[in-house]
């Protein structure tokens, strides 16, 4: 397992956050109650950022499909991921009774990173095995990641990445295949929490090399 501490000096680990109560969302994932650190991005173009192209159904065939999990806690208190991230404009929502799952429409492109659901889920799409990086993923969400700020929120910033305290630049972290990413922002900093979900739940009708290698 890995973590990413930012700046000099870290302080203490804490066992004490808050979590809140999960269900079982759209993707067979749990989700929680938590409020969102921020909405998608209604500014995506689909124009290609920092080397993510989007892709329509009809002009791309997906060749690899993997998914990360990412925790984001702000000062102990656990924010989501919305569902959305890196899908352009006018979305195809579908009101399930597990939850909300956003799609793309007909006329409209996702990009290689994105989400579907306020799960934290991010799911990697692209047309070659490749490696993208957390700073990737957050230019396509077109909110800022630094050594003291992710999103809106200000702060040292601390990065797990399956469970290993990662140093550098956040944007550099990978976002490893079938892996756990957390990010704590401020104080206290929140002890790695694992998350487990199942990919093969997470892979579409149709998709192409959707497997995730174990995590180590």
């Amino acid at each position: 397992m890995f973590v990413l501490v930012v700046g000099s000096g870290v302080a203490a680990l804490t066992s004490n956050r808050t979590v809140p109560v999960s269900t079982i969302g759209p993707e067979g994932v749990a989700m929680t109650n938590a409020p969102l650190l921020t909405s998608a991005s209604s500014s995506a173009t689909g124009a290609p950022v920092d080397g993510v192209t989007c892709r329509t159904e009809k002009n791309e065939v997906v060749k690899y499909h993997v998914h990360v999990h990412l925790a984001i806690f702000v000062h102990g208190v656990q924010k989501s991921v919305p569902g959305g991230v890196g899908i352009t404009k006018p979305y195809l929502t579908e009101h399930l009774s597990s939850g909300t799952f956003i799609d793309v429409g007909i006329y409209d492109c996702l990009y290689w990173l994105h989400t579907h659901v306020a799960d934290g889920i991010i799911h990697v799409e692209s047309p070659t095995k490749q490696s993208f990086t957390l700073g990737q993923f957050f230019d396509v969400w077109r909110q800022p990641l630094s050594s003291n700020q992710v999103g809106p929120a200000h702060g040292k910033v601390v990065v797990y990445s399956n469970g290993r305290l990662m140093t550098g630049n956040p944007r550099n972290v990978l976002l490893p295949p079938g892996g756990d990413l957390q990010i704590d922002v401020g104080s206290p900093i929140v002890a790695f929490q694992p998350f487990t979900f199942h990919v093969t739940g997470l892979c579409g009708q149709g998709t192409s090399g959707c497997a995730a290698p174990t995590k180590k």
